[in-house]
């Protein structure tokens, strides 16, 4: 095919790389409020959000990270929900653009073809889930296209394509997509280009428009709906020159969720330290762009967030129509190593083990760290590493910590990137004795049974080794302690409260603890006594089982309420093998017999005036229970406000005095309030 002379939609494309500062944020001509998103910590702040906006474009779930609710809200709604303490921020659902223009001297550069050579092409399914899936999170993808078409899996559009061209609303309006696809995963097929994973699967993820522009909400949205496909890699050419708290959620949760997550550093270049977002975000890697001569290309963004170099200057690769074109941008760096990634998790890397590959194994191009990262992109050192990394080794059964007895089931967790999980070579030993076969079964692990009675009670060292066909032998220690000498159980805590009913019953609540060291728990027998009498008032049984056990449990002596007397409680654990231990406690019923202070207004003498009315009240207490607290007089209108009032503190069985209350205004009554220490009160008034 011929080379294509560039369109307005490439040029356009180009303008969308300069521009990725700009935000667009501004209300449309409509007059509507601008889109927000509003980012929430549980649903019932999700529920708020959507009841407040006018309208919801869509709502976002980020895990256990929180929702994010995109929509229009008018400024009032804005001002509640950022008061809203369940609300994680609220910010304008601003623009991402593609970062942009121009080919396969890249593939060859990053020798990405000597792999090819090898069979390796991202879709073998070497690890046995099947080739790498890699989502194109752009314009798009022209499906038609006769490089792409043997790769081109299933789509998703928030966005919609628009023109005669759309075979799917996920179809390429633009070239972007189009040719970022090429360069991660163009076909082997002796035409066009060749990508740098020509087996892969590529899902295309319209989140941006004809004109190579998207919402943060649209953009979030895409890397969301990857993570739940299970996809493995993420491939964003596209960025801006602000962060969004949106799209960072979604790149924690797709990250958490084991997606590769590779994008364009940005083409703000010549600069420092200005990486563009969502490149500049800790779970994505950020790929600065260079040229044939291995300098870093004049646009490319750099600063510390780079961590991989990869051609990008003059890229030659596929675009709309089923043609090719050569366009020039940190764009066409970043499928590379999204391409590069997905042949590292088809051969069952995980997203951070093909991260620190494809870092570890980049080759180093003399610039500075904050230009290129570990270096410039080495797909056949990241392939075909000549160091076999170890396998890993785990114990699941028993745990580290654990009290065992008898035959113990062993269970080991082994695997390895490079050779089958089942293929390994996995022992164990006890106590650095000779190492004990095991065997892989159906469960993914591997088992055998170990007699733990051929060993003293006491602490074991268990030692895991796992060793795969290169040689290379993995190790993990845990420390157990057997224990087979019949041991009793123990009531570790007991304690009882009196419940407050109605009813006419004395009631309480008996909570204990429990333990056995060898674990066969049986019964947890408990007995209510009077301590007046020694008659038996209530008894419970409660079964248990296991190494321990705690409960609550409710114990009753009919018809003692308000009695006052004391009582015991006594509590038998047992075990499946008859052995005990027991224990007691006591609790007292308590009635109260507070009564409540008695007042007396003795004598009101009225000093009034013109200008004020005026009392001298005398009082007098008395409380049958000693225990009196304060004395108050009042002077109260006629509706019962008090108008002035004076206080004293008084004690023990009775009190008077006298105390002088005003007021401007017109009195009504006088009043003598008196509380005991209980906060029993009483009340005496006199008309005025």
């Amino acid at each position: 095919m011929s080379r294509r002379t560039p369109t307005r939609r490439s040029v356009l494309a180009g303008i969308g790389a300069a521009g990725i500062g700009s935000i667009g944020t501004a209300a449309g001509s409509t007059g509507k409020p601008e889109r927000h998103v509003v980012g929430t910590a549980n649903r019932k702040a999700t529920r708020a959000a959507e009841r407040a906006a006018d309208d919801v474009h869509r709502t976002l779930d980020f895990g256990d990270i929180g929702r994010a609710v995109a929509g229009r809200f008018s400024e009032a709604a804005l001002r509640n929900l950022r008061r809203n303490p369940n609300v994680r921020y609220v910010e304008p659902d601003g623009r991402m653009h593609a970062i942009a223009q121009t080919t396969p001297w890249g593939v060859d550069r990053v020798d990405a073809d000597l792999v090819h050579a090898d069979g390796k092409t991202g879709g073998d399914d070497t690890d046995g889930d099947g080739g790498a899936d890699v989502a194109i999170i752009d314009t798009g993808i022209d499906d038609d296209h006769p490089d792409l078409q043997a790769n081109v899996g299933s789509g998703k559009a928030y966005v919609s394509c628009s023109g005669s061209g759309c075979n799917y609303a996920w179809s390429d309006d633009n070239d972007h997509g189009t040719h970022c696809a090429g360069i991660a995963g163009a076909d082997d097929n002796t035409e066009g280009v060749v990508g740098v994973s020509t087996g892969a699967t590529l899902h295309a993820v319209k989140v941006l428009d004809s004109q190579g522009s998207g919402t943060f909400s649209d953009v979030a949205a895409g890397i969301e709906y990857t993570a739940n496909q299970g996809w493995d890699v993420a491939s964003l050419s596209l960025g801006a020159s602000s962060g969004s708290s949106t799209v960072k959620d979604a790149c924690q949760y797709a990250y958490d969720n084991g997606v590769l997550l590779v994008a364009a550093a940005g083409n703000s270049g010549p600069c420092s330290d200005c990486v563009g977002y969502p490149a500049a975000y800790s779970t994505v890697v950020a790929v600065s762009s260079t040229d044939s001569d291995d300098s870093l290309s004049s646009f490319s963004s750099t600063g510390p967030e780079v961590e991989l170099a990869a051609p990008g200057g003059s890229i030659y690769s596929t675009v709309v129509g089923g043609d090719y074109a050569t366009f020039s941008g940190t764009s066409m760096a970043c499928p590379h190593v999204s391409g590069a990634g997905a042949q590292l998790m088809d051969n069952g890397y995980t997203n951070t083990e093909a991260r620190d590959q494809l870092t570890a194994t980049a080759e180093d191009l003399g610039l500075d760290s904050n230009d290129q990262g570990s270096g410039l992109l080495d797909v056949d050192a990241a392939v075909d590493s000549s160091t076999d990394s170890a396998p890993s080794v785990s114990w699941v059964t028993p745990g580290d910590g654990d009290t065992v007895s008898g035959t113990v089931g062993v269970q080991i967790d082994a695997t390895d990137s490079e050779d089958g999980d089942d293929t390994l070579d996995v022992t164990y030993a006890v106590d650095d004795g000779s190492a004990r076969s095991t065997t892989y079964t159906s469960a993914g692990y591997y088992e055998d049974d170990w007699d733990s009675t051929t060993v003293a009670d006491g602490e074991h060292a268990l030692e895991a080794s796992a060793t795969d066909s290169a040689g290379n032998t993995t190790t993990s220690t845990i420390t157990v302690t057997t224990d087979n000498a019949e041991s009793a159980p123990t009531v570790d805590s007991l304690s009882a409260t009196e419940v407050e009913t109605s009813d006419g019953d004395a009631e309480f609540d008996a909570s204990w603890d429990v333990s056995d060291a060898d674990g066969d728990l049986d019964a947890v027998d408990l007995t209510l006594t009077s301590d007046a009498d020694g008659t038996t008032e209530d008894t419970a049984s409660v079964a248990v089982s296991g190494d321990a056990a705690s409960e609550t449990t409710r114990l009753v002596a009919a018809d003692d309420d308000g009695s006052g007397e004391s009582y015991t409680v006594d509590l038998v654990v047992t075990d499946a093998a008859g052995a005990s231990d027991s224990g007691s406690t006591t609790v007292n019923e308590t009635e109260s017999t507070n009564a409540a202070p008695t007042p007396t207004i003795d004598r009101v003498v009225d000093n009034s005036n013109p200008a004020w009315d005026r009392f001298d009240v005398s009082w007098s207490t008395t409380d049958a229970d000693g225990n009196l607290d304060t004395v108050t007089v009042e002077l109260r209108d006629n509706g019962g406000s008090v108008l002035d009032a004076a206080s004293n503190d008084v004690s023990g069985g009775s009190a008077s005095g006298t105390n002088g209350v005003r007021t401007k205004r017109t009195a009504g009554t006088v009043a003598v309030v008196a509380t005991d220490t209980e906060g029993a009160t009483e009340t005496v008034t006199q008309n005025v």
